[in-house]
């Protein structure tokens, strides 16, 4: 069986797992259902890899769930697949179980688990023309993979229903207004996405990985335990080689 994933790893660190159905936006069957979070969980265990980017091979990032694969079964067996920790809610967790910074680069469509997928990761960098849907409703569904749990968390109560009440698309620049992504002009998309990569990765990896685990707990933690938190993983920053090293060069220049 093919595999419908490229995994590219470059000697900065940067790890870019590209969903390979281009034929069909990158749309959800088993076999990529089951290949992405085995990706991620090996990116996740690399001591090599430093910062994971996520895309879609051709002109979609991934337009969601593939009804058309026969592989996908009858509409009567569909129900059945769709165990929450067995289906597309296994991306979900493999994105929010890698402490490594993990960026979603939405070059062209990323609707319904797509759009979930975009959502768990840690940044989107969008492309200018791109769009985001979670499109459910427009099916007669509610979603799936994660999206109404991410979506108020970035956009806020009264955003997230608007867009997931109307399965309305939501535009590269509206993404950007309300603070859901970063838009990158398409023509150079790929280059300055391998930009904000490579300088993401040149930080420290216990840095970026504490970072992270603050940036993802922070919602649900009360303030006084986040401060806790914080002070605690700046003082294991501190006891690493490299910042011992930074801190000695700093007192050495007086």
């Amino acid at each position: 069986m093919t595999i419908p994933l490229r995994v590219d790893t470059e000697p900065n660190g940067v790890r870019t797992i590209t969903l390979d159905r281009p034929d069909r936006l990158n749309a959800v069957n088993p076999a990529l259902a089951d290949a992405l979070p085995l990706a991620l969980d090996d990116a996740a265990a690399d001591d090599a890899v430093r910062v994971v980017v996520v895309t879609g091979a051709g002109r979609g990032f991934c337009a969601g769930l593939d009804l058309r694969d026969p592989a996908m079964g009858s509409d009567r067996s569909l129900p059945e697949r769709l165990d929450p920790l067995h289906w597309v809610g296994r991306w979900v967790l493999a994105v929010r179980g890698c402490e490594k910074p993990v960026i979603a680069a939405v070059n062209g469509p990323a609707v319904g688990a797509g759009f979930g997928l975009a959502l768990a990761c840690d940044l989107r960098l969008v492309a200018a023309g791109a769009t985001m849907a979670a499109g459910y409703v427009r099916r007669g569904l509610s979603p799936d993979a994660g999206v109404s749990y991410f979506l108020p968390r970035h956009v806020g109560s009264a955003r997230a229903a608007d867009i997931l009440f109307t399965g309305r698309d939501v535009s590269a620049d509206e993404a950007e207004r309300i603070g859901l992504a970063l838009v990158i002009p398409a023509e150079r998309f790929a280059e300055d996405v391998a930009a904000y990569a490579a300088r993401v990765a040149a930080a420290s990896p216990v840095a970026l990985a504490l970072t992270k685990r603050l940036l993802t707990g922070s919602p649900d933690t009360p303030l006084a335990a986040h401060l806790r938190d914080e002070v605690a993983h700046i003082k294991t920053c501190l006891a690493t080689p490299e910042v011992q090293r930074a801190m000695a060069e700093f007192r050495a220049r007086g």
